[in-house]
Formats: structure tokens, sequence, C-alpha cells
């Protein structure tokens, strides 16, 4: 089995130290940690006071969970690299691997200058930086992204892909298999329905509240978890809104990693 990660949107009700508990009590390696909202006034955990950071770093500690990934970096027209000083020094006190950045800004050749300058004020601390194609952004596919990070001379460049959104953007396998295989440092695993959203308001609500376990939906994640590098981190990120009016954070992480163990179970079985 490859290394799993608890991705903050399935459990975003979770501060991180709650987070890190979860994860190690269900089983997991590893949790991403939301340092930045997905959108202007989300929720999100900055750690951007000592108390909070100790207690997290306590709770690695403790547990043994480490820290996959930082979510998330918006880059916009108007992104200062400087300003990311402090999260790149509250990601390595942590020890993440992986930041997940997203193409906010519509000129994509300032983009490409703007994301080449946030891998190169990454890299000092080990963080590699993902570009996360989603079908509502400016990069929307996996094709764009390839064009973008494939050439770059930055090795902490890479391309994550969320399972949900190579369905929904149409990606094709064979665009995958073309994609060098050391950009690819982790990925997220969801399912969904076979019926794509038709509108770009539909997607990004699906993506963002209301995603199906693994296996429970109709993109095909067996080819997927095939076409994929058997020893990269799996986040699992499985945000189930309706389900987590009843159900517990706990049972929902844990229904999670079983679906996503069953599933890459089948995957190499042949199934």
């Amino acid at each position: 089995m490859p290394s799993f990660s608890l991705a903050a949107l399935t459990v975003l009700e979770l501060a991180p130290p709650a987070l890190i508990d979860v994860a190690a009590s269900c089983g997991y390696d590893a949790v991403g940690i939301r340092l930045l909202p997905a959108m202007p006034g989300g929720i999100a955990y900055p750690l951007d006071d000592e108390a909070s950071l100790k207690e997290t770093l306590a709770r690695l500690d403790a547990t043994g969970i480490t820290v996959a990934d930082l979510e998330v970096v918006a880059l916009r027209p108007e992104t200062e690299i400087a300003a990311f000083s402090t999260f790149f020094e509250t990601g390595a006190r942590l020890g993440a691997r992986h930041i997940l950045v997203a193409a906010y800004d519509p000129d994509l050749g300032r983009f490409r200058d703007t994301y080449a300058a946030f891998c190169e004020a990454a890299a000092p601390y080990g963080l590699t930086a993902d570009l996360e194609f989603m079908p509502w952004t400016y990069v929307p596919d996996l094709a764009t992204a390839t064009s973008i990070v494939a050439p770059m001379r930055q090795a902490n460049a890479g391309i994550l892909v969320d399972a949900l959104h190579f369905d929904r953007s149409k990606s094709s396998f064979a665009e995958l298999g073309a994609v060098p295989a050391h950009r690819l440092h982790y990925w997220q695993l969801c399912d969904g329905p076979a019926e794509r959203p038709a509108t770009n308001e539909e997607l990004i609500h699906a993506a963002r509240y209301e995603r199906l376990f693994p296996g429970d939906g109709g993109i095909d994640l067996i080819s997927l978890t095939r076409a994929m590098p058997a020893d990269i981190t799996i986040s699992i990120e499985v945000p189930t809104a309706e389900l987590a009016k009843t159900v517990g954070a706990k049972d929902r992480a844990q229904r999670a990693l079983d679906a996503a163990r069953n599933l890459i179970a089948r995957s190499r079985d042949g199934a």
C-alpha cells in the first residue's frame, strides 16, 4: 500500500491538532493542513500564533503522523511572493513536503512567471509546489498544466492530479502518460457521479461539498490508480457536507480510508 494522507477538506471542521489525532486513530500516515482558505472568507487554520503551532507540532510528535501538503496557494495577478515567507517557515517547521497551488490569473504568461518565482521561493524550505488543474480556474485541465510545468527548470514544480478534476476536465489517460514522472509528487483520490455537472457553479459546489467515497461513484478510478506512480502519497479528499450533518469526522475519515485501501487493492488484483 502507498502512504495515505487525510486531506483537510475531508474533515474541514477539525483544527490541525484534532485532524492529526483523527488521522492517527484511523490509520492514516499523514495529513494535509489548510493554512490558507480556498476562497475569501473560507475556513483555514493559519497556525500564525506560536501556541497553536506548538500544539500541532506536539500532536505530530506524539502520533507519528507527518504533514503531506499545505493548502491553498491561489496565485492571482496581484500576488506578491514575499508575502509567503511566514507560510514557508510554518511549512518547514511542520515538516511538510508539498504545497497545493491554484491558478487564478487569466494571463498565463504572467502566471508562469509568478509560479516559477513561487517554486524558487519554496525550494529552500524543502517544499514542492504542485499545480492543481481545476475546470473553473485558468489552468482547467491536465494538458494546460503540463504545458506549464513540464518545461520548467525548477525541480520542485509539479502537477497535482485530483481524481474528480481529472474526470470533470475530460483529461485523458494518454495525456497523463505523457507527464514526466518526476513532476508527480502526490495525488488526490475521491469519487463522483458518472454524470458531469453542467455549470462551473455546480462543479465548484460538488468539488467543495459533495464528493463520494472511492468506489461509490462512476469515475474510472481503477484505471487512474494504475496510471499514477505507485510510490507517491495519496491524499484522500472526500468532502461530504450532507453526510457530515449526521456522521462525525472520525467515522467519515475512516470510511474514506477503508474505501481507498479497497480500491488500491482491487487495482492491483486486476479487478
